[in-house]
């Protein structure tokens, strides 16, 4: 096992049979860093000039997932495409831009239903986990584009962390917010870290029901397969996550948000899982070594 050094000529310091990698910061930041923008061409000259290193996981697909409006997009067919009632996820908006008048109209033509939940359009880096908790007309003014707009469901202040390694998959319980009435009210918005909310060790008061409710029912297991067999197919990725909560009142499985490479916190069978999958991925590629396959015929 080698750590790469993007600093460094990568053919120096390879050839590699798989590499496992989280470069999703750095395509964050190639968007307006100039250095960034370099260490990211010259890994994708790499594998260019190397097709057969395993590459977990594709950049092409990574950056779908770090626009939440093409991965909300994703979470909508996905509903559609598995044509099970049991899964759905929440009606949204992408907001590119407007005024608060526009964003009004918007979200009416679409039927948005309060609360409201504001995120930004970006879906990795340390402002993508600062979100708003929107109650009213009057809130949309707090909104701040590009973002998306998603109808808050309540849950029972219970998140379900999918963690995919590969053909596995492990469900983690994490605190979320607590139940919010439907409908608008007077509310002035919360502004809020999911990241701070949804930690194991939170003791956030966004996270402490008002009143005493049974606890969800938890996702049926072969649900969560199928959900998950069906994106890691669409995705054309094998490390990634899922947030999702049980609706309140209609017990069905609701997909909040999918995650590139999550930290697998509270997974304690994440290596051996990967390099299970690591070896099934060699395996198939007939078990050559990368001297043998970088070699000239």
């Amino acid at each position: 096992v080698l750590q790469i050094d993007l600093s460094r000529p990568m053919a120096a310091q390879g050839p590699f049979d798989v590499i496992v990698h989280k470069l999703s910061d750095v395509m964050v930041e190639a968007a307006h860093d100039c250095q960034s923008q370099q260490l990211l061409a010259n890994f994708q000259e790499y594998m260019a000039a190397h097709p057969l290193t395993v590459l977990l996981d594709p950049l092409p697909a990574m950056g779908r997932l770090l626009d939440r409006f093409t991965s909300y997009r994703i979470m909508s067919r996905l509903q559609h495409s598995m044509a099970d009632d049991r899964i759905c996820s929440p009606p949204y908006l992408e907001l590119s831009a407007g005024e608060p008048g526009e964003i009004r109209d918007a979200v009416a033509r679409h039927q948005l239903s309060f609360p409201l939940i504001c995120k930004t359009r970006v879906a990795h880096g340390s402002n993508s986990h600062e979100m708003a908790l929107i109650f009213s007309v009057a809130g949309l003014s707090d909104v701040r584009p590009p973002c998306v707009l998603q109808s808050f469901v309540s849950h029972g202040a219970v998140l379900h962390k999918v963690f995919v390694v590969g053909q596995a998959h492990f469900t983690v319980e994490r605190p979320s917010l607590k139940n919010f009435p439907s409908g608008p009210c007077d509310r002035k918005t919360i502004f809020f870290n999911s990241r701070e909310v949804s930690k194991p060790e939170s003791c956030s008061n966004l996270t402490a029901l008002d009143e005493e409710v049974a606890p969800p029912t938890p996702p049926s297991d072969a649900v969560l397969g199928a959900m998950v067999a069906e994106l890691r197919t669409e995705l054309g990725m094998a490390l990634f996550g899922v947030d999702v909560i049980v609706d309140n009142k209609t017990q069905r499985l609701t997909i909040i948000d999918i995650n590139i490479f999550p930290g697998y916190e509270g997974v304690n069978q994440f290596f051996s899982a990967l390099l299970s999958h690591i070896e099934t991925l060699l395996g198939a590629t007939g078990g050559e070594s990368c001297e043998a396959r970088d070699s000239p015929e």
